[in-house]
């Protein structure tokens, strides 16, 4: 297997030269492929915006929902049929804006799904607007006068909710986004990997060199086990760290507690249909 098997040719891609979308594609595909995770048996979740494109340009099972609802429907699919591997991927406008509640519902739930997320700090598909995660002071159409409101720290709400993976990666090296997927990918439970990357055409702040000088690499003595010390470097405002911040493997996962499959592992999707029994459920309901 090598990394055509998600290489879908010569296509339209319609992303701005220089986005952080294209590494973060090629980080992907270069995780999944030395995994050696066969197209087939994986789904990639989308909602909407430029970052929610990537599953249009992979070979492999898509799912494009809508603005901010990634992430209850990639629940699903994992849940319908957990022999799957599920990505959900999308902007930081759709998982951490509109999908906002969604984002905080999956990690109480801690499905064993894979969550990337791209972190340009602003609306690039609708040409601008401040999104969650856009610093103060940040210039746009819209917030002419630069935003006032304190930035979305998805790091910090996420080891506050004792999600059981939690990483942040800079898309400018693209082999290391690459390493951090893959760990995220080989974890038990929800794995959050927050991908800062520039949007080069309405993000004139946030730039590549922008991320480099306000990013670091977390020392090799750091332990991700520490919940308390993961918070503290959370919370950095100053400079981001890099590298996988926190991890509770232990918690069960969502699929894993369901009564459905107390007795039968077999997925759902695979179960022979009782038309009859369900019918009898149905009536059942309807009587007063």
């Amino acid at each position: 297997m090598d990394i055509r098997s998600y290489d879908m040719g010569d296509i339209d891609i319609a992303w701005c030269p220089g986005c952080g979308n294209f590494g973060i594609l090629k980080a992907l595909e270069g995780a999944l492929t030395e995994m050696k995770i066969e197209p087939e048996g994986l789904v990639m979740v989308s909602g909407i915006g430029q970052a929610a494109k990537i599953p249009h340009y992979m070979k492999c099972n898509t799912f494009n929902g809508l603005h901010g609802r990634a992430l209850p429907a990639a629940v699903a699919i994992k849940a319908a049929n957990p022999g799957l591997v599920v990505v959900a991927e999308s902007g930081d406008g759709d998982m951490y804006g509109e999908g906002g509640n969604h984002f905080l519902a999956t990690i109480r739930r801690n499905p064993d799904i894979t969550n990337v997320v791209h972190n340009n700090m602003v609306y690039g598909l609708t040409k601008g607007q401040a999104s969650p995660t856009s610093q103060r002071g940040f210039v746009t159409p819209v917030q002419i006068g630069g935003v006032i409101l304190e930035p979305f720290n998805p790091i910090a709400v996420a080891v506050a909710l004792d999600a059981s993976f939690v990483a942040r990666a800079f898309i400018d090296d693209v082999d290391m986004t690459k390493e951090i997927i893959k760990k995220a990918l080989s974890h038990r439970g929800y794995a959050l990997v927050d991908i800062l990357q520039p949007c080069v055409s309405f993000n004139k702040t946030n730039t590549y060199k922008w991320f480099k000088d306000h990013t670091y690499y977390l020392e090799g003595s750091y332990n991700p086990g520490d919940r308390v010390r993961a918070f503290e470097k959370a919370i950095h405002s100053t400079k981001f760290p890099l590298g996988v911040i926190y991890t509770n493997p232990k918690k069960a996962t969502f699929e894993g507690g369901l009564n459905v499959y107390a007795e039968d592992s077999t997925p759902v999707t695979r179960r022979e249909r009782n038309l009859k029994k369900l019918q009898q459920f149905i009536d059942k309901k309807r009587k007063p």
